[in-house]
């Protein structure tokens, strides 16, 4: 599906003072900072589009949103302030919640036990990550009585992994009472900020080299040189060896790539006008029957779109069958929940593959028990030439957009400032 927005962009410079590798979210915030620094900047995207992961595009005349969807985390989410400077529409997300329980609704007594059980963990977790080792996240919860399962299961989805497969100190944040959508898509924002940016489509980078000299970066399009290079490829990219380093890395940097497992995180977009959800924007959960989603979130902008959401677990599941497996197995579960007649005039109209897109292989990266630290090792730069920056750096904001715009961000500030750019 095409991107609802294609941002202008301009030629290459023939000298670029820095060679940044990939347009999705990091990139365009380094290339920005860079810029605004004096700095002549080249971006080389591999994708015949800007945005990584993140990307708007129109289903049934509705902009959606097919990878990242929320601005989380507003009081420290650079782009939520970049967005009121610009005055873009932001809408806050909804703190009431869909609940059904074998298909009708939960009622406050449940809903509340629900919550109750949130708290505990969230406490707990928080505890454990001040006083104890870096254990598997799930490690660290008491017993949660009846809704325990739940807990678990909507941690592990917004985790990327099952819970014990996440490290206790990377459990991202549960709060969802300063978190944003954007009007037009999150997707589209970000293609917006990339307006007159130097950016390559479809220029794959196959090797990099720096010496004392500068760097060498060969693309699929030919060679070129800079004083410096910024890496925003995604972790599970770099593991596959699609970019040659042919300068070797420090090998704690190889070791720390290659520790960062695939997060996952898939949306399968229907379209359901008699649904049973109420209000804009919120999540829904289900509880019972034979299988229970991980969440979903409805009646997206108001419309009758919706994000059934796979996790990890469900994700797998569906591989290697067919094209129409995601649709059939979101029809067989809520018809087990809400009967048949209820999806009678449900249609599902995308399902996302992240995790095996060729330029992505995730839907973020994550961090395993014991290894937290690999994320500082990859913030340093290699030879005053060579730096990573993506939204698997940031240790507030992983996962995320937000993180990856300060990542970027914060990249360029230390390249410019190495490489003593004067705007």
């Amino acid at each position: 599906m095409l991107p609802v927005f294609a941002p202008t962009l301009t030629p290459l410079p023939n000298d670029p003072d820095v060679v940044i590798v990939g347009a999705g979210t990091a990139g365009i915030a380094a290339a920005r900072h860079l810029i605004a620094q004096g700095a002549r900047v080249a971006v080389l995207e591999a994708r015949s589009r800007v945005g990584g992961r993140a990307v708007t595009s129109a289903i049934k005349g509705h902009p959606l949103d097919l990878g990242a969807h929320w601005l989380h985390n507003g009081p420290i989410n650079p782009l939520v302030r970049l967005a009121r400077e610009r005055r873009e529409r932001l809408r806050l997300a909804p703190q009431e919640r869909n609940l059904f329980i074998d298909g009708r609704p939960g009622g406050s007594l449940p809903g509340a036990l629900i919550g109750r059980a949130f708290a505990i963990a969230d406490r707990a977790l928080r505890n454990a990550a001040r006083q104890g080792p870096d254990l598997p996240a799930a490690k660290a919860l008491p017993s949660l009585g009846l809704y325990g399962r739940q807990v678990t299961k909507i941690h592990g989805l917004i985790s990327g992994r099952p819970f014990d497969q996440v490290s206790l100190h990377d459990v991202p944040d549960m709060d969802y009472g300063d978190n944003f959508f954007i009007a037009g898509g999150l997707g589209a924002y970000i293609a917006r900020l990339a307006s007159g940016l130097p950016v390559a489509l479809n220029t794959p980078v196959e090797d990099i080299a720096w010496s004392k000299e500068g760097v060498r970066i060969t693309t699929s399009a030919g060679t070129l040189k800079a004083r410096a290079v910024v890496v925003t490829t995604p972790m599970a990219v770099l593991q596959q060896g699609v970019i040659r380093f042919s300068t070797r890395l420090p090998e704690a940097l190889q070791n720390a790539i290659h520790c960062f497992t695939q997060g996952v995180y898939e949306h399968v977009v229907l379209h359901w006008p008699g649904s049973p959800f109420q209000g804009a924007d919120r999540l829904s959960q289900l509880i019972g029957g034979h299988t229970e989603p991980p969440g979903l979130l409805s009646r997206i902008d108001g419309t009758p779109f919706h994000f059934f959401e796979l996790d990890q677990p469900h994700a797998a599941h569906l591989d290697g069958r067919d094209a129409d497996a995601p649709a059939r197995f979101v029809r067989r579960v809520l018809s087990d929940h809400f009967g048949h007649r209820a999806i009678r005039d449900l249609s599902v109209c995308a399902a996302t593959t992240w995790r095996h897109d060729p330029w992505s292989r995730a839907s973020w990266a994550v961090v395993p028990p014991g290894l937290v630290s690999i994320r500082d090792a990859l913030k340093a730069p290699v030879d005053d030439r060579l730096w990573f920056a993506s939204e698997a750096l940031s240790r507030a904001q992983w996962g995320t957009v937000g993180g990856a715009w300060e990542e970027g961000t914060r990249v360029a500030g230390e390249v410019a400032e190495r490489l003593k750019i004067d705007a």
